[in-house]
């Protein structure tokens, strides 16, 4: 960085001076704390993070200096709810990973429920399938519901990878076919409702649990 690009001292010294005040407002909103699921307190922590953020990065490039702040990921955190009280709709929103683990497997697999349908489109599926792990996948997808092949996933030859799952409110329930072309366009954190995550970086013994389930507390 150039000498006319790097801050001044004067600007690393205001950037001192937010983390401090920042600090002081987390520290009323605590104190001030009426449940688990504050918004003051959720909001000063945040601004405390970006705060602390901002002030090492310009005393990095001021002095070469950095502070002994970690500021935490939002991993698993959400922002404050800002969906109906009272919802009459639900929205699941589900994502689950797998690795093809054994291709072969999952062609097999392909093959025979492709051959069971006993017509012509299915006999072309099934030579697509012998060929190409991709046409077996639509194949399988097309024939078991996304839970069974959950609980099977084996047998088809896959290995499971991250999985969550967002509740989210609604005023009312969508108009038929009203998403259809951007299904996920409407995934809003801050309506969600309740989220459960499964992940291998979680303890093994743990079952997995809601990030947040709001209105716990009332």
């Amino acid at each position: 960085m150039s000498d006319a690009a790097q801050p001044t001292a004067a600007e690393v010294r205001a950037a001192a001076e937010a983390v401090k005040t920042a600090l002081d407002r987390h520290l009323a909103a605590v104190e001030r704390r009426t449940g688990d699921d504050d918004t003051a307190v959720y909001e000063a922590f945040n601004d405390l993070a970006a705060a602390a953020e901002a002030y090492d990065e310009i005393l990095y490039d001021r002095y070469d200096e950095v502070t002994p702040f970690e500021i935490p990921g939002a991993d698993g955190a959400l922002p404050p709810y800002a969906g109906p009280d009272e919802p009459h709709a639900v929205s699941l929103l589900i994502r689950r990973d797998y690795a093809v683990a054994e291709p072969q497997r999952l062609l097999a697999q392909a093959r025979r429920v492709a051959a069971l349908d006993g017509d012509e489109a299915a006999a072309r599926a099934a030579n697509r399938a012998g060929l190409s792990p991709l046409a077996a996948l639509g194949v399988l997808f097309n024939e078991y519901e996304p839970d069974e092949i959950a609980s099977r996933h084996k047998d088809f030859g896959l290995e499971e990878g991250d999985s969550t799952l967002w509740v989210t409110a609604a005023e009312e329930l969508p108009e038929p076919g009203e998403w259809l072309n951007a299904p996920f366009d409407q995934a809003d954190p801050e309506r969600i409702v309740c989220r459960f995550d499964v992940s291998s970086v979680f303890d093994e013994d743990d079952e997995p649990e809601p990030v947040v389930v709001r209105g716990a507390e009332s």
